[in-house]
């Protein structure tokens, strides 16, 4: 291995905590790193393991509530709530990567309405314009036969939400 900057023949110097060769030049003593592709981290900044990670998520899927989970597992509420959010993240950007041009016959869309913290009615006038609070509309889209889930969205109910959820839609179907 070579100096980036002198060119001259580099002396093996240790490895780096993830086990990858430092070099270190004999003439200008810099190091660096023998290339290498980056690690992948399945858990983003987490440093979560990954076995206590499955048993969270394997928690949450069968129902268990943020506080048993936390009971459970020993882990602190918010990194449930973080690794929760991590999870999705990554669901969500699995199925729209894989969710395209599905040949589909049949489609049915609904929404779901629900609320956060209250609903828009009870709303107080200086939270009327905060979206963050009141109605909020799940749209799906499931193909009849084979009950796949081919968008969903979770928004507001206004035109420029729908508009978005229908375009979501196109994208993932052929037809």
């Amino acid at each position: 291995m070579n100096c980036h900057h002198c060119q001259i023949e580099c002396k093996r110097f240790g490895k780096d905590r993830h086990g990858v060769q430092r070099f270190r030049c004999r003439k200008c003593k810099k190091t660096f790193l023998e290339p290498h592709q980056p690690r992948q981290r399945p858990l983003g900044r987490m440093y979560t393991k990954l076995d206590d990670a499955t048993e969270v998520i394997s928690l949450m899927i069968e129902g268990n509530s943020i506080a048993s989970i936390k009971r459970h597992a020993g882990m602190h509420h918010t990194t449930i709530l973080s690794l929760l959010n991590v999870a999705g993240e990554r669901c969500e950007s699995l199925l729209s990567e894989k969710i395209r041009n599905i040949p589909c016959e049949d489609v049915q869309c609904d929404e779901i309405w629900g609320f956060v913290q209250k609903k828009e009615a009870h709303k107080w006038p200086w939270e009327a314009h905060d979206n963050k609070i009141g109605d909020a509309y799940c749209f799906v889209a499931i193909e009849r036969k084979t009950k796949l889930v081919l968008a969903h969205r979770l928004d507001r109910r206004t035109d420029e939400d729908t508009r978005k959820f229908i375009t979501d839609l196109r994208r993932a179907t052929a037809n």
